[in-house]
């Protein structure tokens, strides 16, 4: 099952490729996400990364969290999923 991680605290020049890059050794790597501002086109410091199996997952956030990349102590935890709008 996939397991997707929050990663925060990220430089702003960082773009999905490097994101991918930083995190390709630790699994397969289902899918990534640098959050861009919509006015700016700018990113906003945080992302996703989602791997392919949860035991890949882990030993990215042990390895990663509170690492030094582009120059900046990364943040990296498991995301918590978003709650389901009611429509009611």
């Amino acid at each position: 099952m996939a397991k997707k991680l929050f990663v925060g605290n990220l430089d702003f020049s960082i773009n999905q490729d490097k994101l991918q890059e930083i995190f390709t050794p630790y699994g397969q790597i289902v899918s990534v996400n640098v959050v861009m501002d919509k006015f700016s086109g700018r990113s906003k410091g945080f992302g996703f990364v989602e791997f392919e199996n949860d035991e890949d997952a882990m030993k990215a956030v042990v390895e990663l969290n509170d690492s030094e990349q582009m120059g900046r102590k990364i943040v990296v935890k498991e995301a918590i999923p978003r709650p389901e709008v009611s429509t009611v």
